[in-house]
């Protein structure tokens, strides 16, 4: 995975901008190591469908990765007898692929699958802790500087709520807020990947792109992603859905490589109060 020169066989790409380039600042500006990019992953294996070129890229340039899952893996079973079991067998596999893949840290949050909605925030009204009391303190403890959230658009529950997460959580790791839940450093960039869903389609529209909703992409070459085929295939437990998972990443072939996609987002735009005052001052002159 490394070219004859010594450095990285990935690419890296600014869709909107048509640009490309060998270095990462492409896909994480202003990349001064020490970096840590941290995957807040729904299930197990999402952060491994969906984001494994940026972490392998990422090791490459001298940053840590540190993968984050949401949710227990209690819905997980596709046989009736592995019902009980379930969550210690994906424990299991989850350990060998990412520590095949080369991640340097894998935590739990363990929520129960298809309800981590439920579990957003601080203080629940049930009187239990919720998710906020996870995030913010684990990826501070982590050393977290680039942050990849699943698609919150269209995929399922767990994944709509963990990108929720991410996009509310992920500026909060960075806030001089919550004194004692570890050291806050700013989260320098925050990335949307896509486990199987397209994106949404409003920072395209608002940027001209029509149907091109991501912003950022990585191309590997082919060792790359049978590298990552072998993790995938460490979730036996899954069986067929597996082997369907595998077969469909064919679908990121492009002239020898694979494609990873991302989209680019602000979790905190500021807003820009010119237009407004602008239109108020152009009113106020039509009117008189």
């Amino acid at each position: 995975m490394t070219g004859k020169d010594g450095m990285s066989d990935f690419v890296f790409y600014d869709l909107w901008e048509r640009a490309r380039g060998g270095d990462i600042d492409t896909l994480f500006p202003g990349w001064s190591p020490p970096e840590c990019v941290a995957v807040l992953s729904p299930h197990d294996d999402d952060a491994l469908l969906g984001t494994s070129y940026a972490l392998l890229a990422a090791r490459q340039h001298g940053a840590r990765t540190a993968v984050l899952i949401v949710c227990d893996g209690s819905a997980g079973y596709s046989a009736p007898e592995q019902k009980d079991e379930i969550v210690a067998i994906r424990r299991v596999e989850t350990a060998a692929a990412y520590k095949q893949l080369g991640v340097d840290e894998v935590a739990r949050m363990d929520l129960p699958d298809l309800s981590a909605g439920s579990h957003q925030g601080w203080r629940l009204p049930s009187g239990r802790r919720g998710s906020l009391v996870e995030t913010v303190p684990r990826l501070r403890g982590m050393g977290c500087t680039r942050l990849l959230i699943p698609n919150p658009h269209r995929e399922n529950h767990d994944h709509t709520a963990a990108g929720e997460m991410g996009i509310s959580d992920g500026p909060l790791v960075g806030d001089p807020v919550l004194a004692d839940w570890g050291a806050a450093g700013p989260v320098r960039s925050t990335h949307i990947y896509s486990v199987w869903g397209d994106f949404g389609p409003e920072e395209a529209l608002v940027a001209g792109q029509g149907d091109i909703r991501a912003n950022r992409a990585i191309s590997a070459p082919a060792e790359a992603e049978e590298h990552v085929r072998e993790c995938i295939r460490c979730f036996a437990s899954q069986g067929h859905i597996i082997e369907d998972l595998v077969a469909s990443r064919d679908a990121r072939a492009c002239r020898g490589r694979f494609v990873e996609l991302y989209l680019s987002i602000d979790p905190r735009p500021k807003l820009d109060m010119k237009p407004y005052v602008d239109l108020v001052a152009g009113i106020d002159e039509e009117v008189g």
